[in-house]
């Protein structure tokens, strides 16, 4: 069984050690490496490729939301899971625009973790439940702003569900045989017709829609 590379991205080394424990537990899960702040996680996701990144977002130097950026603008491969204690709104809003794959509490149980982990790996996104209501409250523009997905064009729903998801417009040209430009171009079009002005909306959205869940 190929097993998911994970790196841990945490300054508190007790809870690294739990963490290592519950994964390396796993049969299709293993920790590669790990970093206790910003600069230490950019060189090691660098030195280890890991296909999965475990984030907190506090940490000395540079926080976790500036890596999480720089992460995806230089391996846009690497899957980023936020774990952290921060559940205010603007955290996981900010998380979501950036490229985060998944947002999950540290105050969620070991079990919740592991399948937040697996649902990234198959190309879900993440959100705990008791994040889904800030994103169902706070995330969305007014109900009447909102047209219905029979408006959209079948690669429209595709390129956005894709951007939802996490992926680049790069990733998503290289997956659909498209140009970028021409991604770019459905991408628009596509947030214009719903009304959507930033992919944290788009990812609200797309729950709403079990584009997610496909």
């Amino acid at each position: 069984m190929t097993k998911t590379r994970i790196l841990l991205a945490d300054d508190h080394a007790v809870l690294r050690s739990g963490l290592k424990m519950l994964l390396n537990a796993q049969d299709d899960l293993l920790v590669v490496g790990e970093a206790t702040n910003g600069q230490e996680t950019l060189n090691a996701v660098r030195d280890h490729a890991p296909d999965l990144l475990l984030l907190d977002i506090t940490m000395p130097k540079t926080d976790g939301l500036q890596v999480l950026q720089q992460v995806k603008r230089a391996h846009p491969n690497v899957r980023v899971l936020i774990l952290t204690m921060h559940e205010e709104e603007g955290y996981l809003r900010r998380a979501l625009e950036a490229g985060a794959a998944g947002y999950c509490p540290k105050s969620a149980a070991d079990a919740e973790l592991i399948s937040a982990i697996r649902a990234v790996m198959r190309g879900n996104v993440y959100i705990h439940p008791s994040h889904t209501r800030i994103l169902l409250d706070k995330m969305i523009p007014t109900p009447e702003a909102i047209v219905s997905t029979t408006e959209l064009s079948e690669r429209e729903r595709e390129v956005l569900r894709l951007v939802a998801l996490g992926h680049t417009n790069q990733d998503i040209a290289n997956q659909l045989a498209l140009s970028v430009k021409t991604v770019e171009s459905y991408r628009a079009r596509g947030m214009e017709k719903l009304h959507l002005s930033s992919r944290a909306a788009l990812v609200r959205y797309a729950i709403q829609e079990g584009w997610l869940s496909d």
